[in-house]
This record gives structure tokens, sequence and C-alpha cells, in this order.
């Protein structure tokens, strides 16, 4: 039998039963002379990798038998630690047991037992390091230099030794990449490895994220090279065996500043009702499966927008291109034509491969214009009817999917204005358009089309999901809203009609944006996966991504698995090898959007933090959006920027922290800061380096009347999704 490493953690768990040393388990498993050096090199690699570890007198274990615990470690701002067992169990790490680990470092933890018989953990060795690589602010001091990191996480200045500085100026922002910590009462040590310019630098803002989240900025010249060579797949052959759309009125709505466009749509009156068409690039046929292409396109998952600044999934050649649906050129698209009632019920489909040559190339705000006024621009002659159509028909659609319980987070983003240099002129928040729902509605469509129609196939499939939101997080929702004088009854069968019903009691009340974002912190992310347990938010039971393959890697993968299925199947050995591989794919760009969206709030961030530096003193009206036991935080309303008013900036009175309430009493005055109240506030101070905003309070909250009492549930997190 050959020796694996899966054999040898076997052997000793279940057939030794105990550790044991080199030599012996060479002789148990009958292992020849002149084949022990590759035992003991496996070994080494397993106790490496720490699916083994090695013990006194040199004997060798298996880590589950002996308390331990492998797997990367949380750490929180505070330095508290966390690792989760094979159970599920989280195990708790205190800060002086930490030792050496970082954020997400694969770790092994030793499991103890303290004398109220409470668990807790102790990392004994830090297996790999999650990141070598730190961005940070470069310090020349008394005779040494160091690196004060940028993740807050990372508690410790990195140590610069005179050799590994690149001649870094005081004040600089830098990429350092770790060389040793291996003693906790030592700073570690790094050297600069990067110089990305001074703090105020407005391109210095970005790069810092962009290394920040190893995001790559650059093709490699095999990507760029296949890219170049992709117009030879657009033949007069591929095009003639395509459904031809050429001659409909097809347009595309798109921000003003777009540069990739991938979808495209039409609306027609029939005798029955309507026929909603919805073309979108066909990206597949340019990025061939396992090409540099796909394998680039996949390890970055999708594109990132940043403020005046996008890293794309796919090389400009195609993204701007070929892929990009142009007016007035021929396009490959892969088309989804739904015939509908006129109570805008679905009658039946279409999914085809198919040519289109747009006739307008439109944005949001002139759409907006012309629904607003009903003058149509000068370009429009051809698609003024059609557009009439689409704005009918997407009213109707909106209003099915709300009765059926489908969720609309009509949340503000912040507009972040610069000019060519990258100086942040303003910020506003975005506006969203009847134009934008419009585009919206038919997207959700087409994708909620594709889905259901694999799903009645019985093939496998790639979805998009949203799961049912933890029942501690609802009621610990249900007891927040009840502080501000709102009921939300919870139960373990609720439907998202409930949490519709509720967005419309408060619908244009002083409190809606922010209880839409309380409830929004509440409920899962949605994910990429195999299995369908259909999108809680949207009260779909099948939904996928479909319509944006230039900037999403799944719906590139599902355009893909739409062409291999030939008469309602796939080929045997293709649908043999598709379970590993999509819930590979779904597990990574799950993870490549989380990553992408944390990016993007942390850019926007700086950026507002860069603008408010220029208002010292003025004054702004806000809502208290978190409470602390020393302060608590307030989103500006117009801006989206966000800071601290904290407690001892309060001279009046001294305040309680009352955490079941989440609120600030006065022990004097009995005044009180809640989460919810509205405020007016000073800017008192902006720190560039540590991105933060200080604000002085102005003059006190509204009273609000009280509401009865309530057992007090979990906590909230801060988090913005997608559908």
């Amino acid at each position: 039998m050959k020796i694996n490493d899966a054999y040898i953690i076997d052997y000793l768990t279940y057939k030794a039963g105990r550790p044991l040393k080199p030599k012996e388990l060479a002789r148990e498993l009958r292992v020849p002379n002149n084949e022990y050096r590759q035992l003991r090199d496996l070994l080494k690699k397993m106790i490496d990798d720490g699916r083994l570890v090695r013990l006194k007198r040199g004997r060798i274990g298996i880590p589950s038998e002996m308390n331990l615990v492998i797997g990367p470690i949380a750490v929180s701002y505070k330095g508290v630690g966390t690792i989760i067992t094979d159970s599920g169990e989280p195990i708790v790490i205190p800060p002086a047991n930490v030792k050496t680990a970082l954020d997400g470092d694969r770790v092994m933890v030793r499991i103890e037992t303290d004398e109220n018989d409470d668990r807790f953990g102790k990392v004994i060795r830090v297996l790999e390091r999650a990141e070598q690589k730190l961005v940070g602010t470069f310090f020349r001091a008394s005779g040494y230099c160091y690196v004060s990191p940028d993740n807050k996480k990372i508690r410790r200045d990195i140590y610069i030794l005179p050799a590994g500085t690149m001649k870094a100026r005081d004040g600089e922002k830098v990429v350092v990449r770790l060389t040793s910590w291996d003693d906790s009462a030592r700073n570690p040590e790094g050297e600069v490895i990067e110089k990305l310019g001074l703090l105020g630098d407005p391109q210095v803002d970005i790069l810092t994220v962009v290394r920040k989240y190893n995001l790559p900025d650059e093709f490699p010249r095999r990507v760029l090279d296949e890219a170049d060579k992709g117009a030879v797949l657009m033949s007069d052959e591929e095009i003639s065996r395509r459904r031809n759309f050429t001659r409909d009125t097809v347009y595309t709505i798109d921000p003003a500043d777009a540069k990739d466009h991938d979808d495209a749509i039409s609306v027609i009156k029939t005798e029955k009702g309507y026929r909603l068409d919805v073309h979108i690039a066909d990206v597949s046929h340019f990025v061939q499966e396992d090409s540099p292409l796909d394998v680039e396109a996949f390890q970055r998952g999708n594109s990132v927008y940043l403020p005046g600044y996008v890293i794309p999934m796919l090389p400009e050649k195609l993204s701007s291109d070929l892929c990009s649906l142009k007016p007035n050129r021929k396009r490959l698209v892969y088309s989804v034509i739904i015939e509908y009632d006129k109570r805008g019920k679905v009658l039946e489909y279409e999914i085809v491969e198919g040519v289109i040559t747009s006739k307008a190339k439109l944005n949001y705000e002139e759409v907006q214009a012309f629904f607003d006024s009903g003058k149509p621009g000068e370009r429009w002659e051809k698609i003024t009817d059609n557009l009439v159509n689409a704005r009918e028909l997407a009213q109707m659609l909106l209003k099915n999917r709300m009765a059926e319980g489908s969720l609309d987070f009509d949340l503000p983003e912040s507009k972040i204005v610069m000019n060519q240099r990258g100086e942040i002129i303003d910020i506003a928040s975005r506006i969203r358009l009847e134009s934008h729902r419009l585009v919206e509605e038919f997207m959700l469509a087409a994708n909620r089309i594709v889905a259901l129609h694999v799903f009645r196939l019985a093939q496998k499939f790639l979805y998009r999901v949203h799961d049912r939101p933890d029942q501690e997080k609802l009621e610990a929702f249900s007891y927040l809203v009840s502080t501000l004088g709102y009921n939300f009854a919870v139960s373990p069968n609720m439907r998202p009609i409930h949490f519709s019903k509720f967005l419309e009691t408060i619908k244009d009340k002083p409190e809606e944006e922010f209880l839409n974002e309380l409830m929004l912190r509440s409920m899962k992310k949605a994910v990429y996966q195999p299995q369908n347990i259909g999108h809680f938010g949207l009260a779909f039971a099948h939904y996928t991504h479909f319509t944006s393959p230039i900037r999403r890697y799944p719906d590139l993968v599902v355009h893909r698995l739409l062409k291999k299925l030939k008469g309602g199947k796939y080929p045997e050995n293709y649908s043999r090898r598709l379970d590993s591989l999509l819930a590979n794919i779904g597990r990574h760009c799950s993870e490549t959007e989380r990553l992408a969206e944390e990016a993007e709030r942390e850019a926007v961030k700086i950026k507002q933090v860069q603008f408010m530096s220029a208002h010292l003193g003025d004054e702004y009206d806000g809502v208290i959006s978190g409470i602390l036991n020393f302060g608590f935080f307030v989103r500006i309303n117009h801006l989206g920027a966000e800071g601290m008013v904290r407690l001892s900036t309060l001279d009046g009175d001294y305040y309680n922290f009352d955490e079941r309430r989440f609120r600030l009493v006065g022990k004097r005055t009995g005044r009180i800061f809640r989460l919810g109240d509205p405020v007016r506030v000073r800017v008192a101070a902006v720190d560039r380096i540590k991105n933060e905003i200080d604000f002085h309070l102005l003059e006190p909250p509204r009273e609000k009347p009280a509401t009865k009492k309530v057992k007090a549930p979990g906590s909230f997190g801060r988090a913005r999704r997608k559908r």
C-alpha cells in the first residue's frame, strides 16, 4: 500500500492510537530502509502544515487528539483572538495568549481551562502568515525607523533595519514585508519593498488601498496578448449562426462615464402583453475555459470600483471594446427573451445566442429627464416608443416583486466627485432614479429566468443565494428598533413579506434610512454556491447572476454552463467534475466580492476624510450611527462621512453606557444619546494617518418617548451587501 499523508493520519489516530517516533512509525508501517528518508520528509511537511505536531522526546501525534486546534485566527481591534474548532465551537484567545499571531494567520492553538472550567486558547505556533506584505506609514525616530501599519488589527509597529528602508521619507506611505517575528516581547521586523508616496497625494490614497488589499492592478503580458487576438473570433461564420437582432430597437442605459456596456434591452408591446429582450455581452465566446485570460479573470473574481479608479476583471481590449455593447457596432450576445401578459406574468421565454447592433448609448440621467418631462433627446427618434414600453413594464414588474415580499433597500451611496488630478471636489449622495430601477428590474428578471430554466432541467448550476437571517440577529434587530419606538415581531418562520411590510411602515419617516441600514445589518450576505436555497431578500426561489460577465466571473461561468447544456444535459465527463468545480468557484468569487466591497468602503472613507480635512470648523447635521462606552459615531446626512463625538468633549455631565438599550445616559441631567438621534456637529479634528474624524456636539438630540423594556439579545456589525 502506498503511504501518504491521509494514511499516516488514519494510522496514528485509529490503528496505533498513540503518538509514535518516526522510526517507530516506519517499523509499524514496514517502510524499507531505502524509503525511510521519504517518510521522514513527508512527516516534516505534515508538521510544517500543522496536520501533525512534534511532541516531547521526538514523538509525533495528531493535533485534534491532543487538545490542539489548527486553523485561521481572527484578531479583533482590541487584540482578542478567536479560532473555530472542527465542531464549530469558537475558542476565545486572550490578547496575552495571541503571541505573535496576526489576523488571518493559520495557527496552532492549545485549548486550556480556567478555574471556572471556561475554555480558552493559547497560540503555540504560527503555521502560516496570512499576509507577508503590509501597508503603513514610515517614520524616522532617534536612531531607528519603523512603520505604523494601516491595519488597526495589527497593534505593533514594525521595526525597519537600516538596510531595509529604501531611503523612505518620514511620513511616506510604504509597503513593508515582514522578515521575522518570533518573540511577542519584541516588535516584528521588516523591510520596505515599495514606496507609494507622501500622504496627501490624491493618487497615493487609492494606491494605498490597492496595495493593502493586494488587488492586481496590472495584467500579465500573456493575458494582454491573448485579449488582443480576440478580434479574430468575431468571424462572419460565427455571426451568421446566431439569432439576428441587429434590426431590433436595442439600446444600453449606463452611468454617463461608463466604458463597459455589458447589457442592452428592448421592450415591445404584443397582442398578449409585452416582450422583453435582455441582451448580455457574450464574454464566454472570447474568454476560453482554462486559458490565461480565464485563469486571470478567475483569480480577480470581479472588477473593483474605487473612487476615480477601476481595476477591471478583463483587459480593456475586451471590457471596453470587443465585449462592450457599443452603439452602431455588431456585438455577440447571450439573450433572454421573455414574453409577459398584460399583468406582468411570464408566459414563455427563450435563451439564445445572438448578435445585436445597439441603436443608442443612453445614461441614467437623460433617461430620467425624459421620464420627467416627456421630451426625448435628439438622438432618440427610433427608441422613444420602446422606452415608454420599458417604463410601463418595469413599473409592473417592480409592483409584482414588491407584492411577493421582495425587499428594496433604498440606501444612499456616496458619490465622490474628483478632478483629473484625483483631488476630491465634492461629496454627495448618489440618488437612485427610476431609470436605475428600470434596468435593475430587467436584469433581475433575466437572472431569475436563467436560474429557473436550469433548475427545471435538474442540472448542476451556480446560484446566487441569500440564506434566511439568524434568529438571534432578528431578535437583536427587533429589540433595537423597539428602543426607537417601533415594533417588529420575530418568529422562526418569518418570510420576506414580513420585512417588506415593516419597511413600508417606516417609509418617509425621518428614521427610514437608518432603520433600512439596521435591517440590512441583521441579514446574511448573499453568496455563490451550487446548492439552491433561494434568495431570501429578493423572495426568489431561483436566482443566479447572468447579466454582468464583463465584471463578474460567476456570470461568465453561468454563460458557459448554458452553452454546455445540449439537449438539456451536460456531457457526462463534464458533469462529473462540476460539483467540486462550482463549489470552488462559488467560494472563491464570494470571497473576492467581499474583498472588493471592503476595499471600496475603505477607499470611500479615505476620500471622505480627505474632504473633511478641508472643512475644519464647518457645521453639519447628522445622525447617531453607533454607540460606544467612550462616545458615539455621527454620520453626516448628505455626505455619508462618519466621525466620533467623544464623551471627553461633553463637559456638562458624566454619562453611563447603557449597552442593552444602545444609548448613553447623563448621570445628572438624564440627557440621552441613542442610535438614530439627529444631532448637529462641528468638525473638530481630522487625522489623515489614522483615517479618523472628530466632531464636537453643538446641540442636544430630540427627546423620544420611552418604550417598554425588552430583553436585549445580540449585537450588530457594520455591513453593506449586494444582490
